[in-house]
């Protein structure tokens, strides 16, 4: 898939296939962002692009052998090295790879090694990549893909240029979700809202889970914004457990109700609407912001973090539910 057709990252993508074709790309690199945003179809992308037997506009074609080999995962010059069963990368996979590194290209223009969360090599591997990483093939280079680059040996992350993937917007994240999983224009935006900005973590839960979260949080939202009783509010507090008190449901719906108390802080602050998790939800937001103004907003939402925090740390989730509508 070339950068042209991947969501989100776009100035990134763009510096990123210009070094490869112009071969001033960095023979190592580190592909770091959060997970689920990306990062190793990035580095496939890239593999296309200095690989490619038509580039297309700065990108590669992605229609010629040498693309829909790569695609496909069967191209002799594309490694890709990810951990095991054992959840861990060990040394005689490195050691593999850095031996075919030691020859020309079979067949492409470049070899490209990719290392899929690469914050699993185990040290020794690490310390095996250490002299290649200083000393690269001159026609290798190097991709380490990993939501947590601190793992990595100073000595490692010294050796590589790092490119951050940001976390992509949730209007991103919809998009993909409904060109490339099917979802329907409101489960999409519903997941995405609870995606964190990844991909990744918006497919995690089904789509049904996502939606019975927000429609939930603004429920709540909506009952405690003009009451003042407590059993009012305590009452509001049954469309947070009503799924029989899961802990992971209470906590989705929790996050659901994070996210649509930030747009209304977004709404407050007058700042670009674009930034919106909830957009589609904004006539609701607009009628919350009669009753929650800037501080009433950032107590619900620091009152949030508090009650995720004691999930965590094994709270009753209906007391906690019933905790965050008092507060609110």
């Amino acid at each position: 898939m070339p950068f042209r057709d991947l969501t989100g990252h776009r100035r990134l993508f763009e510096l990123t296939a210009r070094a490869a074709l112009k071969r001033t790309l960095p023979p190592s690199l580190i592909f770091s962002g959060p997970e689920g945003i990306g990062k190793r179809l990035a580095a496939m992308a890239l593999a296309q692009v200095v690989n490619c037997l038509a580039p297309v506009e700065g990108d590669a074609c992605g229609h010629c052998t040498a693309c829909t080999r790569i695609a496909r995962g069967v191209h002799p010059d594309v490694l890709v090295i990810a951990p095991g069963d054992s959840g861990s990368i060990k040394i005689d996979q490195v050691r593999d790879a850095i031996e075919r590194t030691a020859y020309r290209p079979f067949e492409g223009k470049r070899r490209v090694v990719i290392v899929d969360d690469a914050d699993a090599l185990v040290p020794e591997a690490q310390n095996a990549l250490l002299k290649t990483l200083e000393e690269p093939p001159a026609a290798s280079t190097f991709v380490l893909v990993t939501s947590r680059p601190d793992v990595l040996l100073p000595t490692v992350r010294s050796r590589c240029q790092r490119l951050r993937f940001g976390r992509l917007s949730p209007g991103e994240i919809a998009h993909v979700l409904e060109r490339a999983h099917g979802y329907s224009s409101d489960d999409a935006h519903a997941a995405a809202a609870l995606a964190d900005g990844s991909i990744g973590r918006a497919l995690e839960g089904g789509s049904e889970d996502y939606v019975r979260a927000r429609d939930a949080a603004a429920a709540v939202l909506t009952r405690i914004a003009t009451a003042s009783e407590p059993r009012s509010r305590l009452e509001a507090a049954k469309s947070l457990t009503d799924a029989g008190g899961d802990r992971e449901d209470v906590a989705r719906r929790l996050r659901a109700l994070a996210s649509l108390l930030r747009d209304l802080g977004v709404l407050h602050s007058r700042a670009d609407e674009r930034v919106l998790a909830n957009a589609d939800l904004k006539p609701l937001l607009a009628r919350l912001l009669k009753s929650f103004d800037g501080g009433r907003t950032l107590r619900a939402f620091s009152a949030i973090d508090r009650a995720l925090d004691a999930l965590d740390r094994n709270a009753s989730p209906k007391i906690v539910a019933d905790w965050f509508v008092l507060q609110g």
